[in-house]
């Protein structure tokens, strides 16, 4: 789906602990400084994603970065494989790189979630960690699409970051946010480490001025997207908006 000149969101299927559930990744496409993928799908995902770029016109080899918005299996899971193939660099908050390069344990291959879910630990052990080659801080600009600037999120995960396109006010939301039917809610309860900390992310998200979201679990906000985001956050960060 072309959301709009600068971005495409990418549905794509993840299997996950038996589960098959849709996740939306991102393309920033800058005819100048190459295209940019938001996040990398589940495990196995890689195939999927080659196939909806090349519904945009974009091939794995055109990719130039690929940006983390944090360190969750279904947002890691195919970025070995798409980091190997594409040769593009690899960018990620500076709290999240050493859970994605394999300095320290990401939190879906602690003891105690392979105890309770199992039927990961193959999968967890099949992963391959994956360098960071750009670590990011927040407030940080890049060069792309008019201008991306890094909003550090934490609470979902300690280095979760959205990304803001200035020149179209799309915010790339990660798990910052959910979506359902076009309306934009708060994080998950049951999956944010520190739930605190992610309300916080909320009301500090709707400091920006925007005119869609695109949430990794969802899809795109579109309706009203700054309205509801102000509305959310004004709720304390959780209510609906």
């Amino acid at each position: 789906m072309r959301l709009n000149d600068d971005v495409h969101v990418l549905e794509v299927p993840v299997v996950l602990g038996g589960e098959c559930f849709p996740v939306n990744l991102s393309l920033v496409v800058d005819p100048a400084m190459g295209a940019t993928l938001v996040d990398a799908g589940g495990p196995g995902s890689e195939a999927a994603i080659v196939g909806v770029l090349a519904e945009t016109g974009v091939g794995l080899g055109d990719l130039r970065r690929i940006v983390l918005t944090h360190q969750d299996l279904d947002h890691v899971g195919s970025l070995s494989a798409l980091a190997r193939a594409s040769g593009a660099r690899v960018l990620a908050h500076e709290a999240e790189a050493p859970f994605i390069d394999g300095s320290l344990q990401p939190r879906f291959a602690e003891p105690e979630v392979l105890e309770r879910r199992p039927e990961f630990l193959p999968v967890v052990e099949s992963l391959r960690p994956t360098p960071v080659d750009q670590l990011l801080t927040d407030g940080e600009r890049l060069d792309l699409a008019g201008g991306v600037r890094v909003v550090s999120t934490p609470g979902h995960t300690p280095g979760h970051l959205c990304l803001y396109l200035e020149r179209s006010r799309t915010l790339i939301a990660g798990d910052a946010l959910l979506a359902h039917r076009g309306r934009v809610y708060g994080p998950s309860s049951e999956f944010s480490a520190n739930l605190p900390a992610a309300r916080e992310s909320v009301r500090k998200l709707a400091e920006l001025d925007v005119q869609a979201i695109v949430c990794y679990h969802g899809g795109v906000v579109d309706d009203d997207a700054n309205g509801q985001l102000q509305r959310l956050a004004a709720a304390g960060g959780w209510s609906r908006a």
